[in-house]
């Protein structure tokens, strides 16, 4: 099982939280691909707690949450 959290503006028109089976993901880049975010639309990518890259291999039990830059100042 692969669980994929969003946050923030990326949570706009999706869910907060998805669970997929692992096997139909290679990357980080397919769930991308999936849920049809954009990479520049993510600033952090954190896989397990870790930051990681797009190109990461999912395994089953990961967790993988995702932020988008923060405005403002």
């Amino acid at each position: 099982m692969l669980e994929v959290r969003l946050f923030a503006t990326l949570r706009e028109n999706r869910e907060k939280i998805y669970f997929f089976d692992a096997q139909l993901f290679n990357t980080v880049y397919d769930v991308y691909e999936y849920l049809g975010i954009q990479e520049d639309e993510v600033s952090t990518l954190l896989i397990n707690g870790f930051h990681s890259k797009p190109e990461t291999q999912i395994h089953d039990g990961d967790i993988l949450a995702l932020f988008p830059p923060v405005g403002g100042g």
